[in-house]
């Protein structure tokens, strides 16, 4: 008989090793329920709902932060947009570099429905994400039909298309250089004006009801974006993505594989797009420029393609070093009044080029990948100490 055996009162007598023996197995159940849809679904929930909060107006982090509400829901978009994106790059294995045209396009397209048709706000996601749909069907019917980087090129092509269009063409339309301005954004079922308040509890959690809006959308992109990758289709987009060849050796149609991912990352930036004019109102030109392609690739890298919530932080650590970090006027050592560079903000082109390359060369998987080793290594803790 181990002497564990002859005294059963030993786990009694240690608390620490009752603690962690108790932190193992929960972590453990953890470990278990984390895959589950409905446990991605109501995290994602409860992130949606404490995130303006933490980031805006909780005691002490929000004033650390500097975060404001509309940059939250901002994120929000983005977000939609990142993870439309990463079910083509991450898990397709197909670079876009011209997603501002679906970006932009349903962002006209919702602006020009609100101006002469209806503002309602679902009329505008509707009409814009249709819209996408369709144009993502048209290019990439043309597009797909060449692969690697003449794929990328063609669609940077044909987004660049868009944008020269936009600028004087059709400009009777979208206004031109000035962006679509006067767009009228109505109520939401015709009774709740989005710029309002939420009351009570609500309005302290999530602010207003644009963002609950929003949120509603992005939770809503979480749910269908975790349904199809855990879809037979799912695990036909990884095929591709591993091995085009050995996928059309079994079988599979892996051109029509990759239109459709190529329009379900379009309906994605077409829902994004459409929200982007319900928050600004107005759609600028610079919306179907390659520059904002560029910028949903970086943010999505940054953050880990591949992964379902890495595409978000990669948004959030972007659009958080453009909109607080360019702010800053002069960066100090902490607790003191020595100045080290003066206009610091100027240089957050720098601060984010310097970001991600040592994201790039330290952790290749993003910094959602950092998180899972860090995951990782205390699975391995917990269960080597249970």
């Amino acid at each position: 008989m181990s002497e564990k055996d002859a005294n059963p009162s030993a786990k009694e007598s240690n608390p620490s090793a009752n603690q962690t023996l108790v932190g193992g197995e929960l972590f453990g159940r953890w470990e278990q329920l984390r895959g589950r849809e409905g446990t991605v679904v109501g995290v994602t929930a409860i992130f949606v709902a404490l995130f303006p909060w933490l980031f805006a107006r909780a005691p002490v982090v929000s004033d650390i932060l500097q975060g404001y509400q509309s940059l939250a829901t901002l994120i929000l978009i983005w977000g939609i947009f990142a993870i439309g994106f990463d079910l083509l790059l991450g898990y397709t294995g197909l670079l876009s570099f011209g997603h501002a045209a679906f970006w932009g396009g349903a962002a006209y397209a919702s602006g020009i429905v609100a101006k002469n048709i209806s503002g309602d706000p679902i009329v505008m996601v509707v009409s814009g994400t249709l819209f996408a749909i369709l144009l993502a069907w048209l290019l990439g019917f043309l597009s797909l039909r060449r692969g690697g980087i003449y794929f990328s090129i063609l669609t940077l092509a044909f987004a660049q298309m868009m944008y020269f269009m936009a600028a004087s063409p059709l400009a009777f339309l979208t206004n031109g250089e000035n962006g679509l301005t006067g767009v009228d954004v109505g109520s939401l079922f015709g009774v709740i004006h989005l710029e309002a308040d939420i009351p009570s509890i609500g309005g302290m959690l999530l602010g207003t009801w644009l963002y609950a809006f929003v949120g509603v959308l992005f939770v809503a992109a979480v749910a269908t974006a975790y349904r199809i990758l855990n879809s037979p289709y799912g695990m036909v987009f990884r095929a591709i993505r591993e091995n085009e060849q050995r996928a059309e050796f079994v079988g599979l149609n892996v051109w029509r594989y990759k239109l459709m991912a190529f329009i379900i990352s379009g309906a994605f930036a077409g829902i994004a797009g459409s929200l982007f004019t319900i928050h600004g109102a107005y759609v600028p030109l610079q919306s179907l420029f390659w520059t904002e392609s560029g910028d949903i690739v970086v943010m999505t890298v940054l953050g880990g393609a591949g992964s379902m919530f890495g595409p978000v932080l990669g948004v959030g650590v972007y659009l958080y070093i453009e909109n607080i970090v360019s702010t800053i006027q002069v960066l100090t050592i902490p607790f003191t009044d020595i100045v080290l560079i003066q206009d610091f903000g100027y240089y957050w082109h720098l601060l984010l080029g310097i970001v991600f390359v040592a994201v790039v060369w330290i952790v290749p998987d993003g910094l959602w990948g950092m998180i899972g080793r860090v995951r990782t290594f205390v699975s391995e803790r917990m269960g080597g100490e249970r």
